[in-house]
């Protein structure tokens, strides 16, 4: 599995601790950035996540910021993607499930090393479930496909 991985300042610190996580999973990761602790803007790095999903680049996307939710916000800009903030397992299970999720963000100050862990193995250990959960993407993408 390639997984695209980015953050911000504040992400910064849990997305270069959580490399060995995907070392251990056996997953080909590619940092986005940035390269340190530096202020700089979230959508600069949801974007390059974020298309990078979309365009088939990776199989899934990892975004951290301080909270989750500005990266969420701009990578949902980005048709074909699915991002949103997860706070426990259970959560990231449903999300994959239900909702074909693609892209999983968390909040670097808000949650806990080892719990982003066990979300994201939640995340990735769990499939897309079909049937009357596509239905519900096929109509989110005609709402993506409603301004072209």
């Amino acid at each position: 599995m390639h997984v695209l991985l980015g953050s911000d300042h504040a992400g910064f610190e849990m997305k270069e601790a959580l490399k060995p996580y995907f070392e251990q999973r056996g997953f080909e990761v590619s940092d986005v950035g940035p390269s340190s602790e530096d202020s700089v803007d979230y959508p600069d790095y949801a974007e390059k996540v974020a298309r990078g999903v979309a365009e088939s680049d990776s199989d899934l996307g990892v975004l951290v910021c301080g909270s989750g939710i500005g990266v969420a916000i701009a990578a949902n800009k980005i048709p074909g993607v699915r991002a949103s903030v997860i706070t426990d397992p259970e959560l990231a299970k449903m999300f994959r499930q239900h909702n074909n999720g693609n892209v999983i963000t968390l909040g670097g100050r808000y949650i806990p090393l080892q719990l982003a862990r066990e979300i994201l193995d939640a995340f990735f250990d769990t499939e897309f479930e079909g049937g009357r959960h596509q239905r519900r993407i096929d109509k989110i993408t005609a709402l993506e496909n409603e301004g072209e």
